[in-house]
């Protein structure tokens, strides 16, 4: 490590990573510059310097800002040239980060932080994610607010073995792209967060690439920790609560066993009356504040609530890890009941139900045009995307009131992660030329929608008929773990659950979600509230869930194992057409005369690339095959000696201009119109004519000459002046 006054450097993959801790945002807790090639990525964490006791979570906000200078860019609306809302990709990566720092801060700490990463620059190869995780563990490590960092981050991307940091094209090329953050654990290296996408590879290929991490993960660590004794604040103590003894005693008189009830297998089966499950849990804590009143102390009250929470937790722990008793009943590697089905709305191009227990989910697909297609302008992504699914959570799923806005970070966030599971299975464009979007409703919450969603995407698919690899399933793990080890071989003692829902997922350890094929991994998540897991606890967890997935996809096959044969008789049909790219111009004419002239007559809509691909789209057969007769006529290749019967559309002095087809048009010339001698045109045909004409000659610029008295036997001819 190289230290010049404030900045440090390390070698990772023969590049220099190097951190500049030079203080230029004086009011910030913390702050670090990270640079690797041309990326470069400022990350700030502030506290707030009180602390907020009347609430039962940490304010932790965290956002992630690309800039458009960053990429040497003048983007944004013509009217605006400026960032505005977030982008996807900025929320995406605003979660990544949250998930890995998230589980570090004390419990029961309750000031406001704030994290701000933002790229100043991007060289196009060094992608700032990644960078920007190392750059918020920097700055809180360094900082004075609480935090039990560091932790490490790497990307790792594999073609024919695996690279730490890949660039775009082995990212977009490559057999996976996985982010992997990771925490040292006395002589152990825990591993606190996994996202990625894979092109369905097999589990030991994910576990591998994880081992390959780890070498970076530990060498980035301890490049951390040397910084930080160095420069690094003294941090402020967060004062642990003191224990009212005498209060958590008439609670748990209060109480009784009204926890274990709740949490018992023999009291709360997931059937069609679980819900009442939660409003007796809703019940208990609201009849535990009127209790808590009496006191007439806030503090009292949120103690009070705290305790119920903690004794719903450790009362799940013990019945799972001591008796493998879950809350419904389950065993710990059985998954809820599942049913599903397809083709439910009438008018819809495709559409599938989900249902695991009491979460459920509803996909509708639409298929569009190719220029339907979601036209991508940021920082990083430029381009056209064919594929897009979306997810909505409304109120009502999860039971509760809420104003209806637009789509937060969570939606997006589970949007796109179905979306990743998806994609390996979605046939090419050149194979399938349509605009996909598919919309995931969830009608009720019960833990994994996102893996639901998946699942009923997956079905929707298969219902509209499109002509997918092979279906793809997901499914969510969890883990409750003994933080203390067992005294006799030092051993953590932990249960891997496998389809978590309800108190699973609120009180659990860790959420772990893996969606795929029968072949492999597509799309990976896990974030957990602990410090991190043993690459021990990774591999049983994917093997379990291996098994599920494949469970699940043999009982989605009992309802549809393969795409219909058909599209909806309601889906728009794409017809596709290659050109000559110098024959574009003859089909769209002047100031697209000719192209708007096609789509008026026939209905149609129509799509032209630059390679002269053409995409013509209509609701109904007949007009898209109208419209590609009439663009075959346009562009294709006339040679001498052809007969057509064309139209004549003007008449001058000289001659007569006929079409042969819409937009190609050439000239008889009054010598070629009888075997005679014509003094007037008009003397042979009129405007509005159909007549026979032959090509004789087509000249070096195009124009064609044709002859009517070639084409016509010399009986057939008359004039008005013979």
């Amino acid at each position: 490590m190289n230290n010049n006054n404030n900045i440090f450097q390390i070698e990772i993959d023969s590049k220099i990573l190097e951190v500049n801790t030079r203080n230029l945002t004086e009011n910030a807790n913390g702050s670090a510059f990270i640079q690797y090639g041309g990326t470069s990525i400022l990350a700030t964490c502030v506290m707030a310097e009180n602390k907020r006791e009347e609430i039962d979570f940490f304010p932790l906000t965290v956002d992630y800002e690309e800039k458009y200078y960053a990429a040497g860019k003048i983007l944004g609306s013509r009217f605006l040239r400026r960032e505005a809302r977030p982008s996807d990709e900025a929320i995406l990566i605003s979660r990544l980060i949250d998930r890995a720092i998230r589980p570090l801060f004390p419990k029961s700490f309750k000031n406001d932080v704030q994290v701000i990463v933002t790229c100043l620059s991007w060289d196009g190869e060094n992608d700032p994610a990644t960078l920007g995780l190392l750059a918020a563990s920097f700055s809180l490590l360094i900082s004075d607010i609480p935090w039990n960092g560091p932790i490490a981050a790497v990307r790792i991307g594999k073609t024919e073995k695996p690279v730490v940091f890949p660039n775009y094209k082995v990212r977009e090329e490559g057999l996976y792209d996985l982010v992997v953050t990771g925490i040292q654990e006395q002589e152990d290296l825990l591993i606190n967060m996994l996202e990625g996408e894979a092109k369905e590879v097999e589990e030991q290929e994910i576990l591998e690439a994880v081992d390959f991490a780890k070498i970076y993960l530990k060498k980035l660590i301890s490049f951390q920790k040397e910084i930080a004794q160095k420069i690094g604040k003294e941090k402020i103590v967060v004062q642990k609560p003191k224990k009212d003894l005498e209060l958590e005693k008439e609670i748990k008189s209060f109480l009784g066993d009204g926890v274990e009830k709740l949490l018992s297998s023999s009291e709360n089966k997931e059937t069609s009356n679980s819900s009442q499950n939660d409003y007796q849990f809703t019940d208990l804590k609201n009849n535990l504040r009127e209790f808590l009143k009496q006191y007439d102390n806030p503090r009292k009250i949120i103690y009070g609530l705290d305790f119920l929470e903690k004794e719903f937790e450790k009362t799940l722990h013990h019945n799972i890890i001591e008796k493998e008793e879950r809350p419904d009943g389950r065993k710990i590697d059985q998954i809820r009941e599942i049913s599903s089905d397809v083709g439910l709305l009438p008018r819809i191009h495709g559409s599938g139900l989900f249902c695991r227990g009491k979460t459920k989910s509803l996909s509708i697909l639409t298929l569009g045009a190719p220029g339907d297609q979601r036209l991508l302008e940021g920082m990083e992504i430029r381009g056209k995307k064919h594929f897009m699914h979306h997810y909505n959570f409304p109120p009502y799923c999860s039971g509760e009131v809420k104003p209806l806005r637009g789509p937060g970070r969570r939606e997006i966030g589970h949007g796109m992660l179905a979306e990743k599971a998806l994609s390996p299975i979605i046939p090419d464009f050149e194979e399938f030329s349509y605009t996909i979007r598919i919309v995931s409703e969830i009608l009720c919450s019960n833990g994994s929608t996102s893996m639901a969603a998946v699942c009923s995407s997956c079905l929707a698919l298969m219902d509209a008929g499109v002509p997918i690899k092979r279906p793809a399933a997901g499914i969510a793990m969890g883990l409750i773990i003994d933080q203390q080890p067992t005294t006799d071989n030092q051993r953590l003692n932990y249960k891997v659950l496998t389809d978590i829902q309800g108190p699973e997922d609120h009180y659990g350890d860790m959420d772990f979600k893996i969606a795929g094929t029968k072949l492999g991994i597509s799309a990976l998540q896990m974030d957990v509230k602990i410090k991190g897991i043993t690459e021990k606890i990774l591999t049983e967890t994917m093997l379990q869930a291996k098994k599920a997935r494949e469970e699940i996809l043999k009982k989605m096959e009992k309802t549809i194992s393969k795409p219909r044969a058909q599209l909806s008789p309601f889906a728009p049909r794409v017809y596709t057409l290659l050109i000559k790219p110098e024959k574009i111009r003859e089909v769209i004419g002047p100031g697209g005369k000719i192209i708007n002239e096609i789509i008026g007559e026939c209905g149609v809509s129509i799509d032209i690339e630059e390679n002269g691909k053409i995409f013509i789209t209509a609701e109904k057969d007949e007009a898209a095959k109208k419209a590609l007769a009439w663009i075959n006529n346009i562009t294709r290749e006339i040679r001498e000696g052809e007969i057509f019967q064309g139209k004549v559309k003007r008449i001058l002095d000289f001659g007569a201009f006929v079409e042969l087809f819409p937009g190609q048009e050439g000239l008889v010339h009054i010598s070629q119109l009888a075997p005679f001698r014509v003094r007037k045109v008009e003397d042979v045909v009129k405007v509005g004519d159909i007549i026979p004409v032959k090509v004789i000659s087509i000249d070096q610029q195009g124009r064609i000459n044709l002859s009517l008295k070639e084409a016509n036997p010399v009986e057939k001819f008359h004039t008005t002046n013979n």
